[in-house]
């Protein structure tokens, strides 16, 4: 065998070799791709449930009957755009179908998500400290800041300009009192103790609705035919519910 001879055969030994590896590797990418499909398909099957959550109802700015059979919960931003649109258009119709009714009590934490380092953080602990004086009086105060909202992009919602409007809508609150536990932060820990639940279980924007334990979602949450529904789904279960539990009359 002569030398070119020689050469053109270890050329193509060390062509299919080459193409041998990469045949190989091409087969561990798909295999490695057709794994990692495998673990996060069974992931999205097998993981767990979220569990209901549980509220303490009686340390929350509430407004309804305490023994409603249903227990809706706001997580809401003072400088959420979204937040003032459930204030302004679905509120008024839920308390008019249902908390003026009896059936639902419907209560608010805070998520400050919007400006949580200014607007959002200064209004919820404005909040926190109003409803601290008074349950009645949060009510007022939480429909006032969402009607004179300001916008996004301005930092209007400083210590100064909420317990102002306090006094304007003539809240029965000590405004002294007010102006101090925002500036001081008083109630810093019960916002942090709202953000955490609200990180804790994975919220991604505000309003979020959690009705008896339950999370709804936007389409749910704020449309205001499909809360109803759901609503009214929830108080034929707690319904069943009494009923099944009921002691039976005696004959």
């Amino acid at each position: 065998m002569d030398k070119s001879q020689r050469k053109k055969e270890e050329r193509l030994k060390k062509e299919a070799l080459a193409a041998k590896r990469r045949k190989q590797s091409r087969i561990w990418v798909w295999s490695t791709v057709v794994v990692a499909i495998a673990v996060i398909a069974l992931a999205i099957v097998f993981r767990p449930q979220p569990e209901d959550l549980n509220f303490d109802y009686e340390t929350l700015p509430t407004i309804g009957q305490a023994d409603a059979p249903v227990k809706l919960v706001e997580f809401g931003d003072f400088k959420c755009i979204s937040c003032k649109v459930f204030n302004d258009e679905i509120y008024p119709q839920l308390k008019k179908d249902f908390i003026d009714t009896g059936k639902v009590s419907f209560s608010f934490m805070n998520f400050t998500i919007i400006s949580p380092q200014t607007d959002s953080r200064t209004a919820a602990l404005a909040a926190q400290a109003v409803y601290h004086q008074s349950n009645d009086e949060f009510w007022n105060f939480y429909h006032a800041v969402y009607e004179n909202q300001g916008s996004e992009g301005d930092t209007w919602a400083t210590s100064d300009f909420l317990v102002k409007l306090a006094r304007d809508k003539s809240l029965k609150l000590d405004f002294d009192k007010l102006k101090k536990d925002i500036d001081d932060a008083t109630y810093k820990s019960e916002v942090d103790k709202h953000i955490k639940i609200a990180r804790d279980n994975n919220f991604t924007g505000t309003p979020t609705l959690v009705l008896n334990g339950k999370k709804l979602s936007d389409n749910q949450a704020l449309v205001y035919a499909n809360l109803k529904a759901e609503i009214e789904k929830a108080l034929q279960e707690a319904t069943a519910d009494s009923s099944a539990t009921a002691p039976a009359s005696g004959s």
